[in-house]
């Protein structure tokens, strides 16, 4: 008789990875969406103490991460990877405090835009680009919109450069340690170095049940639930194919904003997000088909 990881794993086969995708974009996605609605209680710094907190604690439940024999660069890597990972949900944090979904999650994605675009080096990729650039413009707050403000812009770009460091430093920890062992080692340090501002900041509020509750509901939404769907998914699909998945992010989280927060979005902040959705989607194929012509 299979036990309950057996049984779980069937189902997961059971869906089709291109559902497990999505599934894990908008578990991410409603995850933001329940830690936005916890700022009117906890500053977003508290609130990500929370969610790395109850990702760590779940993932080191179930992955312990290799201390013994590391080298100076292991430990390098692993406390650099831990610093970006903590540097990136604080500054997307606080974007997500100043801005609606859709365009904090739209200009965070900047980050691995950029990654792509580096890696393939063709001449195409300046329309890409341009396209990106294009949808920043259209949602920078030139004075018409007052949902939108220049520090939210900053600290979502902020976020994306960290994102694309995460990017970086994910493959060198993954060639140092086992399995998924340095992303545990990651989140460990990225407690360690949060949990001094998030104390601070948050206080006694964040020994409330119902604020402890909803933080470790956002940690499973925004990091054990999704990592799991996307470690099956990429199993059974090809990398470039969940790339281009992973582009619909940006649109995933501006409807979740608008069903769960009621961000209702301007049609140029629409067109916006359709630009940077483009870029990404055009720059993930050409990368897809130049890895796939140099194999």
């Amino acid at each position: 008789m299979a036990g309950p990881g057996g049984v779980l794993r069937a189902a997961a086969d059971s869906i089709p990875p291109s559902s497990l995708v999505l599934l894990g974009i908008f578990s991410v996605q409603l995850g933001a969406g329940f830690a936005k609605e916890l700022f009117a209680a906890l500053p977003p710094s508290a609130v990500v103490f929370l969610r790395i907190a109850a990702g760590a604690l779940i993932m080191g439940l179930f992955v312990r991460p290799r201390l013994k024999g590391l080298t100076r660069a292991d430990w390098a890597v692993g406390a650099g990877f831990g610093a970006t990972l903590a540097l990136m949900n604080l500054s997307f944090y606080e974007a997500l405090s100043r801005l609606p979904m859709g365009i904090a999650v739209a200009v965070e994605f900047l980050g691995p835009l950029g990654v792509a675009v580096a890696a393939s080096r063709r001449r195409l990729d300046l329309l890409w680009v341009s396209l990106a650039g294009a949808g920043v413009v259209l949602l920078a707050p030139w004075g018409q919109s007052a949902s939108v403000s220049w520090a939210g812009i900053a600290f979502a770009m902020l976020a994306g450069a960290c994102w694309a460091g995460y990017i970086l430093l994910s493959a060198a920890a993954g060639q140092r340690f086992p399995g998924t062992s340095g992303l545990s080692f990651a989140m460990i340090v990225s407690v360690v170095l949060i949990a001094p501002v998030g104390v601070t900041t948050g206080g006694a509020d964040l020994l409330q049940p119902e604020l402890l509750l909803i933080g470790l509901g956002v940690g499973l939404l925004s990091s054990v639930i999704p990592y799991s769907l996307e470690l099956q998914a990429l199993r059974r699909m090809p990398k470039r194919v969940f790339g281009i998945l992973m582009s619909m992010e940006p649109a995933a989280a501006a409807l979740v904003g608008v069903l769960l927060l009621s961000e209702f979005l301007h049609v140029q902040q629409w067109a916006a997000i359709l630009c940077i959705v483009t870029a990404s989607l055009g720059s993930t194929r050409m990368a897809g088909r130049g890895n796939k012509r140099g194999g």
